[in-house]
């Protein structure tokens, strides 16, 4: 490129405008996923005070409708065609959209060969669907088959637009806008916990089934990214999206340039395996390793002809950032976020556990943006150690304060929407709030992102692809064990004894980052990819 193009490229101020525009359409998928995250914990909490209304009016007319042994014509009297929920089946609810989050993650990966437009376009048709069957569902059957189609939907939106959005942004932005989708999903949990306090769960299914149609139009009239067009050999188109996405002033021959190199190095259709590693977002990461697994990653292992198990560059990263997110998962913070609500209405006298829950999810997006800030400047090892430290501190002040109290959901659903305990000192009612805000602050700084920010950072080269997806398909596992178990947990050993477990939960993973994870602050991937092969991650030889 002759010189005087180069100074031309340097001299001229980037033009971000349409990358900003197209972030903020396809951050609507995000933002969707974030509505249906929050959805369950007030969606619960409204069926379960239905429930608790339903055996109040079988209580004071016992004999009308035959004795207690008729439970759905009362219930349908009253609500008009809704059902009682138990405890179990709550927790099937909201555990199902994270098994169909596991399944729909793989199948992201490999409709993104055909466009990420493309894949955010079709999915968004059968996301809204199944929330509109969530509004229309008469039986806990049909809230389950929903439940895991709306997960199944939302990973595929969440996998597609952190690619989508990595592979638009400039180099000097792209953090910031990776950001900005997963300020779109803490926002999205806040306007559900938000709505939920006022809208029953058949109206607030009706509000969450307007974000992905919001999000179609908008993807609508965005472009395909150049990567990806130019890999399918649409030359032209790809010229006039990275253009429209520069900006019709902006010089891209040089970028041009590259993604035409970028290019000629990948093999499979749509590969995203040189998006993962060139964004600083975690999520992006993970996003990115998920795609590059249905390339070529599952196909560089079998030419290999190495067992799994002996291929020591995989396996120590695999089992470093597994346990990590074994950690993170397994700590509580997701349980919380799908039974936020009936837990507050258990550990509390006078608060409204509505307004509590607001005050955890505003506080969550906080903590979200002041992590991207402090991982750099600190770095992960201290915000994980702190973050681990504070989080078992804090969940084991809460269960102490519940069991002193005494309180429990069983106590929390029978109770629901008749009338508060008046024998309770609401003035307390601050202590467990407290205890909430700081695990919350703890885990949005500290384990949250940097669990998955380690997919990117701790794998070579050659297996960040397939070793990413194997964390990503752990994670999403992991976190269907966690919220399904917790209605399990607090049966068993108690609303404080569950706290207790998360509490232990918390400490050994204190243990484990103090042992087995490195720090990579400030260090290339390539230097990281060295000295992760040579981590103290101590394996034992007969398993080599």
């Amino acid at each position: 490129m002759p010189s005087s193009t180069l100074q031309l490229i340097q001299a001229s101020e980037p033009k971000y405008m349409g990358q900003i525009l197209a972030t903020l359409a396809v951050s609507l998928g995000p933002f969707a996923a974030g509505l249906g995250k929050g959805y369950s914990s007030p969606a619960l909490a409204s069926l379960q005070s239905l429930n608790a209304l339903h055996q109040h009016h079988q209580h004071q007319t016992r004999g009308h409708w035959g004795g207690a042994g008729n439970s759905s014509a009362p219930i349908r009297a009253m609500a008009g065609g809704a059902f009682s929920v138990s405890n179990q089946e709550g927790s099937w609810i909201a555990s199902l959209s994270l098994l169909g989050a596991l399944f729909g993650g793989p199948l992201g990966g490999v409709a993104m060969r055909y466009g990420r437009k493309r894949t955010l376009l079709a999915v968004s048709i059968p996301f809204s669907f199944f929330w509109l069957l969530t509004v229309f569902a008469n039986s806990v059957a049909m809230m389950y088959v929903t439940a895991f189609g709306c997960g199944f939907c939302s990973a595929i939106v969440l996998l597609v637009s952190h690619v989508y959005i990595s592979e638009i942004a400039s180099p000097e932005i792209r953090g910031g806008l990776c950001a900005l989708a997963k300020m779109a999903s803490h926002v999205g949990l806040l306007v559900s916990f938000s709505l939920g306090a006022y809208l029953d769960w058949r109206r607030l299914a009706m509000v969450v089934t307007a974000a992905p149609l919001t999000l179609l139009i908008a993807a609508f009239y965005v472009p395909e990214t150049p990567s990806c067009l130019s890999l399918r050999g649409r030359e032209d188109e790809a010229a006039e999206s990275l253009q429209w996405l520069r900006g019709e002033e902006t010089d891209v021959r040089q970028e041009w340039n590259t993604i035409q190199a970028n290019v000629k190095r990948q093999k499979a259709p749509c590969g995203s395996l040189s998006a993962m590693s060139s964004t600083s977002s975690g999520a992006a990461a993970a996003a990115a390793a998920m795609a590059a697994v249905t390339s070529d990653g599952i196909p560089s292992l079998i030419k290999s002809g190495t067992p799994l198990w002996r291929q020591k560059r995989l396996l120590r990263p695999v089992l470093t950032t597994c346990g990590v997110m074994l950690f993170h998962r397994m700590s509580g913070a997701h349980a919380f976020n799908f039974y936020a609500v009936p837990i507050f209405r258990a550990s509390f006298a006078g608060m409204d556990p509505h307004g509590a829950a607001v005050i955890v999810a505003f506080v969550q997006l906080l903590a979200s943006i002041t992590s991207g800030l402090l991982v750099d400047t600190i770095g992960r090892l201290p915000l994980l150690i702190a973050s681990n430290l504070f989080m078992t501190l804090a969940l084991a002040a809460f269960g102490t304060f519940i069991y002193m109290e005494g309180g429990s959901l069983v106590h929390s659903i029978a109770s629901a929407g008749l009338h508060p305990s008046a024998a309770a000192d609401s003035q307390l009612d601050w202590i467990p709030l407290v205890c909430v805000l700081i695990f919350t602050v703890a885990f949005s700084i500290g384990v949250g992102p940097i669990a998955w920010l380690l997919i990117s950072e701790l794998y070579p080269l050659e297996y960040r692809g397939v070793g990413g997806a194997i964390t990503s398909c752990f994670s999403y596992a992991c976190a269907f064990v966690s919220v399904k178990t917790f209605v399990d947990l607090e049966s068993a050993f108690g609303l404080h004894g569950a706290f207790w477990i998360y509490a232990l939960v918390s400490l050994l993973g204190l243990v484990f980052v103090l042992v087995f994870v490195p720090e990579t602050r400030g260090r290339g991937l390539d230097e990281m990819t060295d000295s992760a092969a040579d981590a103290n991650l101590v394996i034992n030889k007969n398993h080599a």
